[in-house]
Order: C-alpha cells, then sequence, then structure tokens
C-alpha cells in the first residue's frame, strides 16, 4: 500500500512539472528609456527647447535644469500661461554666455646650452724607473729615445714622436675629444716595467699625462721578464722528479 502511494505520488509530481514547463511565461515589457538631449545653443546663444506632448512648465524646467521661475521669466509667461503651452512650441530656456578669452602669457624659451665641442691634449711621459716601483719620482729622469705614438679609435689621426734628455714630457696638442690609444717603445737594452699601451678618453679642454716607465736590462723587473720560468714546466719538473724517486725506492725495495 504504502509502495503504491509513493508511485502515484512520483506520477503526480512528474505531471505537475510538466505542466509548470508547458505554461507561457509572460515576461513584462521593459519599460520605454527616456532620452533627454540637451538643446544647443543657437547662433545668437538663445538656448531654445520644443515643447512635446504632456510637457509642462514644471517638467521643462526640471528637464532644462532650471527654476519654473526662470523659464516664466524667459519667456514672458504670466501666471496662468503655462496651461496653454503645446507641442511644437519654441520655449526659451537659457542663453549661452559668451565665452571670455582667457589671456595667455608669453612664454619666452630659455636659450638651450650648446654642448661645447672642443679639443684636448695627452701629454706621454717616459722616465728611467730605477727602482723597478712603476712610479715617476723625483730622482728618477726622462729617458731619450723612446717613440711614442697616438691614434684614435677610428684610426683617422696616426700622431708619432721621439722622447728626449729634457726631461719634458711629449705632448700631443689639439686633439678632437674622444677615444684615443697610445704606444710607447722604450730604447734598446732597457725592459718596461709598466704596460706600454694604454686607453684613454680624452674630453674638451683636457690635458692628460699619462708615465711610461723602463730600466736597464740588468735590473729586469720580474712582472715583464720574458724569461720567467713556466708554471707548468715546474710542476712537471717537480712531478717527474718525485716519480724518479719513487721509482728508486721500490727498484731499492725489490732488490732486498
Amino acid at each position: 500500500m504504502i509502495k503504491k502511494t509513493i508511485r502515484a505520488f512520483g506520477w503526480l509530481s512528474m505531471i505537475l512539472l510538466l505542466i509548470i514547463i508547458m505554461i507561457p511565461t509572460t515576461a513584462s515589457a521593459p519599460l520605454p528609456q527616456a532620452v533627454i538631449s540637451t538643446p544647443t545653443p543657437q547662433a545668437d546663444g538663445r538656448i531654445v527647447y520644443i515643447v512635446k506632448e504632456n510637457d509642462t512648465c514644471i517638467s521643462i524646467a526640471l528637464l532644462m535644469g532650471i527654476s519654473e521661475q526662470e523659464l516664466r521669466e524667459f519667456n514672458n509667461l504670466g501666471a496662468d500661461d503655462c496651461q496653454f503651452i503645446y507641442p511644437g512650441q519654441e520655449m526659451l530656456v537659457g542663453i549661452k554666455a559668451e565665452d571670455t578669452p582667457v589671456p595667455t602669457a608669453e612664454v619666452t624659451a630659455a636659450p638651450t646650452a650648446t654642448p661645447f665641442k672642443g679639443n684636448g691634449s695627452i701629454c706621454i711621459y717616459l722616465f728611467n724607473d730605477e727602482n723597478g716601483n712603476a712610479l715617476a719620482e723625483e730622482t728618477e729622469q726622462a729617458l731619450a729615445g723612446g717613440a711614442v705614438s697616438v691614434t684614435d679609435r677610428l684610426n683617422t689621426i696616426n700622431l708619432t714622436s721621439d722622447t728626449d734628455e729634457s726631461g719634458d714630457a711629449v705632448c700631443f696638442s689639439d686633439l678632437p675629444e674622444g677615444d684615443y690609444n697610445i704606444s710607447v717603445a722604450i730604447p734598446e737594452g732597457y725592459n718596461p716595467t709598466t704596460v706600454m699601451n694604454y686607453a684613454i678618453a680624452i674630453g674638451a679642454g683636457e690635458v692628460s699625462t699619462i708615465d711610461f716607465g723602463a730600466q736597464p736590462g740588468s735590473g729586469l723587473h720580474p712582472a715583464f721578464s720574458e724569461e720567467s720560468p713556466s708554471p707548468l714546466l715546474l710542476a712537471l719538473g717537480i712531478f717527474f722528479i718525485g716519480a724518479g724517486i719513487g721509482l728508486w725506492f721500490y727498484v731499492r725495495k725489490m732488490a732486498v
């Protein structure tokens, strides 16, 4: 009995569901959207509103953002005249104010600083580095017989000169600002104590002096010695010596 009741309830639920689905739904029609266009000022500056059906002085004043009193004054309407307005009637709702010209201050542009393009100088001092410390000291004299050259990065400038015993540096003046490379060849019988090639950038009005040192061959500076033993050869020598000693002990032990 209970099963039959449940089954009947199930069938009834399905029927009710089908009826609900099949009943057409009626949606309420959307309300018309109100479109309000602000009247465009005419050539004489008058802003005119065209009266529409069902308009009143109050509704027009609210739409145009003015008071009813202002609307009456604009159109010379008496207390009862608003009852007789009609569709298509032109009503003055405002007057456009004349644009007041805004005074513009005359701006005088400040003079722009022109980048200064000029020349600089490079001076090269080759000295006898007696103590080999790569520093030009007061007691160390200029070294004659050296050759110096200055070239720019584009190799459009290539200047050469020789050093002498005057004690003065060799200077190259009126060089356009830019990047340069300096090379120095020392006299025969001397070894360098500083690098002999140097890159430098000079600007307009700058004077750059670069020191280069060298000393007689008997005082060869270790850092620039061409006869310094190779670390690899030294390591190989130690290896072979150690291997020889080990082999000697091994042979002696086998002989015993």
